[in-house]
């Protein structure tokens, strides 16, 4: 594997793209004999930067982000992300469910890159890579650490996640929401229990996720959901579109943005393997859907856009402001926030 050839592409805070992240001697790795952990091979990595720039050509809404893994647990079979385990030579299939990349000391240079004279307390998102929260984190507990380093700058964030575990957190992102922004989003693109096995088989069911978006906005921290991705032809029908919206509005989510499935190369190849084991008779029609490159038609986008928002002021949430603070505190009461790149718009995101 060529763990030296992953380079800081951002080039970190000014520096130039040509040092390694980390060397193939700070490499460990691990498995374990456990049930939920068979069959996973964990790469142990000190990383020498973790807030990352998203390059200038993304549709993100954001400008900064943290990713204390690469590769996947819950081996989502549309992930776009598959492609960034080809730049260390893992296979961007099953090796990306199962060859986990886990940067170790995440959380103590958070917080010296947040200390640094050359951070200036930008919006920073997280899972909008891979999850945070997936099935590792539980093992290597790094987002208490990484969402401690922000807190305690008051530094701005966002979340992004399928994964319950964020619920263990619940603590930390009620502290950090009294001093920062805090945003976060579950992602739910369908309740489909069928769908939901075959698509995402290593993730929350689709029920339990919404009541992470149910407990938190009990607690105070209002909740937005990601209805991502809506898969032609499998997901799209207007009474699976009802449906979802129906369980995201009874879950009180504070809004709700429907991202159509994109297949990027890497994610593309995996994809088109899996629809021709499972749906062979779609084969064509997603050749035809996606001629022109990785996203649907706009006259696609936009339908399924039109009729998720009709849905949702039908059910009494509007359109989504992903990544807006969800604040606990009465507004006027709140600290004045650093200036972050605006992450307002519903639009299409590159994240699922």
């Amino acid at each position: 594997m060529r763990w030296e050839n992953l380079t800081v592409e951002s080039g970190g805070h000014g520096r130039a793209a040509d040092a390694a992240l980390f060397g193939a001697d700070a490499v460990t790795t691990r498995t374990f004999d456990t049930p939920e952990f068979r069959g996973i091979t964990f790469h142990e990595i000190r990383a020498r930067s973790i807030i990352n720039r998203v390059p200038g050509a993304s549709r993100m809404p954001f400008e900064w982000t943290v990713n204390p893994y690469r590769g996947c647990t819950h081996a989502c079979v549309y992930c776009f992300a598959r492609k960034t385990h080809s730049y260390l030579d893992l296979d961007t299939g099953l090796g990306f469910d199962s060859q986990i990349v886990v940067k170790v000391n995440a959380p103590d240079l958070l917080r010296r890159q947040l200390a640094s004279p050359r951070w200036h307390g930008e919006h920073i998102a997280m899972g909008t890579n891979v999850d945070c929260y997936q099935r590792a984190e539980g093992r290597y507990r790094l987002m208490p650490g990484i969402l401690t380093a922000l807190r305690d700058r008051a530094n701005p964030f966002s979340i992004l996640t399928k994964g319950t575990l964020i619920l263990r957190d619940l603590d930390l992102l009620t502290q950090a929401a009294e001093v920062t922004d805090v945003g976060v989003s579950v992602s739910v693109g369908f309740t489909d229990t069928e769908l939901w096995r075959t698509v995402e088989p290593g993730t929350p069911a689709p029920e339990r996720r919404l009541d992470v978006v149910r407990t938190l906005g009990e607690r105070g921290i209002g909740c937005g959901v990601l209805m991502a991705p809506v898969i032609p032809f499998l997901g799209d029908h207007p009474a699976q579109l009802r449906a979802t919206v129906r369980a995201i509005a009874r879950a009180g989510a504070t809004s709700v943005t429907p991202l159509v499935l994109h297949l990027r190369p890497g994610a593309r190849e995996w994809f088109m393997a899996w629809l021709g084991q499972h749906h062979p008779h779609l084969v064509r029609r997603y050749e035809r859907l996606y001629a022109e490159g990785a996203y649907a038609p706009k006259w696609y986008q936009r339908r399924i856009t039109r009729q998720v928002h009709e849905l949702a002021a039908e059910y009494g949430i509007g359109p989504s402001h992903g990544g807006a603070a969800r604040r606990i505190r009465p507004e006027e009461t709140r600290p004045v926030a650093s200036s972050a790149p605006s992450m307002t718009e519903p639009v299409q995101l590159s994240l699922i």
